[in-house]
């Protein structure tokens, strides 16, 4: 399993000062609820799937099984 940034680097940037203007929180979302908070839950839940391949929700992370 590997966790890496997404190959997009347009999008990290993007995403990155997103998550620097909510203080961590996924800019993606509305609210700042601690399940948000970066790496959130959801994609914690998604990695430790094994079979899971893909990316977190804001496409900031993308998870291989490889």
């Amino acid at each position: 399993m590997a966790v890496r940034f997404n190959d997009d680097k347009d999008t990290v940037v993007r995403i990155k000062e997103g998550l620097r203007l909510k203080g961590g929180y996924c800019p993606c979302r509305v609210g700042k609820k601690e399940e948000y908070k970066c790496i959130c839950e959801e994609f914690k839940k998604q990695i430790a799937d094994p079979d899971f391949e893909g990316y977190c929700h804001c496409r900031l992370y993308y998870k291989s099984k490889d």
